[in-house]
């Protein structure tokens, strides 16, 4: 039994006093076999690696994330996977790992979902669409074309008077489809450019300098 061999395995020896030039040894752990480190004939020191199993019972969804977008999170949500390998399925996940390092270079965070996998259809390597799922909450959005950004942050181009436009600096927020958050930088009443926005910034530079902030008259 120190050697591993079962109680079972023990008893047939009793019984039938015979051995054989091979005993089986049988795992405690199941699962499917991901790599085979040993092959007949090999030999291995005690506690060597002879195989890699893995579960399937349970997978990872993992998704990239910007860093600007990981406090907009709910880490204890719910999130939506789809398969395309599998159309018209739906599978709710929870999220279980953040990765607390960010990729310096291009500013992707790692998220990892974990889904239930009943009868092995997903299998490791598939693609996936992953949709996280925020707490509500109401807010002013434009759309995307309305803000411009750079490194110096998002503006857009509001209306003061007749022909008469300004570039404004706010803070841009979450985004959804073709909307954006502003968190702040407007107030009731403003009138934002919703199209040409990126044109009149344009013009702007074009006959003014590199300054928009100055103001615009048409």
């Amino acid at each position: 039994m120190l050697w591993g061999i079962s109680e079972a395995q023990i008893g047939e020896l009793v019984k039938t006093k015979k051995t054989s030039p091979t005993t089986a040894f049988y795992s405690k752990a199941s699962g499917h076999i991901t790599m085979l480190e040993l092959k007949e004939g090999d030999y291995t020191m005690e506690g060597g690696t002879i195989m890699r199993l893995a579960n399937l019972s349970t997978v990872w969804a993992e998704a990239q994330v910007y860093s600007s977008q990981l406090s907009q999170i709910d880490i204890n949500g719910v999130a939506e996977v789809q398969v395309p390998d599998i159309p018209g399925k739906s599978i709710k996940g929870k999220i279980e790992f953040v990765n607390p390092e960010i990729n310096p270079d291009t500013r992707i965070n790692l998220v990892r979902v974990s889904i239930p996998n009943p009868g092995n259809q997903l299998k490791p390597g598939m693609s996936a669409y992953l949709f996280l799922n925020n707490r509500r909450h109401n807010m002013l959005s434009l759309p995307v074309d309305a803000v411009l950004r750079d490194g110096k942050g998002a503006t857009v181009w509001i209306q003061t008077g007749k022909n008469i436009y300004k570039s404004r600096m706010v803070e841009a927020g979450m985004k959804t489809g073709d909307r954006i958050e502003i968190k702040s930088g407007l107030k009731a009443g403003d009138i934002v450019v919703i199209t040409g926005a990126y044109l009149l910034n344009s013009e702007y530079i074009f006959k003014k300098g590199a300054n928009p902030m100055e103001g615009m008259k048409m």
